[in-house]
């Protein structure tokens, strides 16, 4: 029998108050439509999105490559304008998740329902200490995030995006839309690889959990919907494997290792994959 989990209040405030302003920067951009303040939300949606997939993901809950300083600083102010919890608390969550995929210690079990893995978990209080992460504990720049998470997370995801929105008098529209429109899409495009990549789609290298790999998923969240390959080959700092799979995320830090901001990119080899592959043909075949 599942426990009671109490309600969290401040969440449930928080991200009801994250909608109604979301909403109200839709009504705002109708009626008062500003090209530099969509620029500035799309700018904003990009650098947030790899916050988390590229950072608080693939570098710090899964340290599948490695990065320069000033690349790790971006990836933490604008994974906490992400508001998603700091990168200790994210991947310790995380770490909890992949080592207990769809049992009841999973933050996110997908077999407690679509929404609980989607956003009920977000809304419901529950003991979890940070553990796990006693690498990111040493790591100075994470730590510092971790003790001014609350501040980084308000100049990075409202105070800034307003200053920049004033320099062409649009303070308000810049708050609403790239700061809480931007949020809220952003928060369901993170749910989604909690809930949708856990859903939808297929499973060709493993089906011993949940996962699935969608390109509708991956969509959404900047390649992170090639779920059932990353929970079989979570080391791997790709997600697509294939050349043809759409993965920004992976592009952006191939590219950046082309410049040498970042390095020691984690690859699983072909043949391990190729097997893998293999396997699961057989079992379908046997069905």
């Amino acid at each position: 029998m599942q426990q009671r989990r109490e309600l969290d209040w401040t969440n449930i405030s928080f991200l009801a108050t994250a909608h109604l302003l979301a909403a109200a920067g839709v009504a705002w951009g109708i009626f008062n439509f500003s090209w530099p303040t969509v620029i500035l939300a799309l700018v904003w949606f990009a650098l947030c999105g790899l916050g988390i997939t590229g950072g608080y993901h693939r570098l710090f809950s899964h340290p599948t490559y490695e990065a320069a300083a000033w690349l790790r600083w971006i990836y933490l102010v604008f994974g906490a304008a992400s508001v998603q919890n700091s990168a200790l608390k994210w991947s310790s969550d995380h770490r909890i998740h992949h080592s207990k995929v769809d049992r009841e210690e999973d933050p996110y079990n997908i077999r407690r329902g679509f929404w609980w893995a989607h956003i009920g978990w977000v809304l419901h209080k529950e003991a979890r200490p940070i553990a796990r992460v006693k690498d990111l504990e040493a790591d100075p720049l994470v730590m510092w995030q971790h003790r001014n998470y609350v501040l980084l997370a308000t100049l990075f995801g409202a105070v800034i995006p307003m200053a920049i929105g004033a320099l062409w008098g649009d303070a308000i529209g810049a708050l609403l839309i790239a700061g809480f429109l931007r949020l809220v899409l952003q928060y369901h495009a993170t749910f989604a690889v909690n809930s949708l990549a856990h859903y939808l789609g297929s499973q060709p290298y493993d089906t011993t959990t949940s996962a699935r790999d969608s390109f509708i998923t991956a969509l959404v969240t900047l390649g992170e919907g090639y779920h059932n390959f990353h929970h079989r080959f979570q080391n791997d700092y790709r997600n697509g494997v294939r050349g043809w799979q759409l993965d920004p995320t992976k592009w952006f830090v191939w590219t950046m290792s082309k410049v040498g901001a970042t390095w020691n990119l984690r690859r699983t080899p072909q043949d391990k994959i190729d097997a893998a592959l293999a396997a699961r043909r057989a079992q379908r075949n046997a069905a």
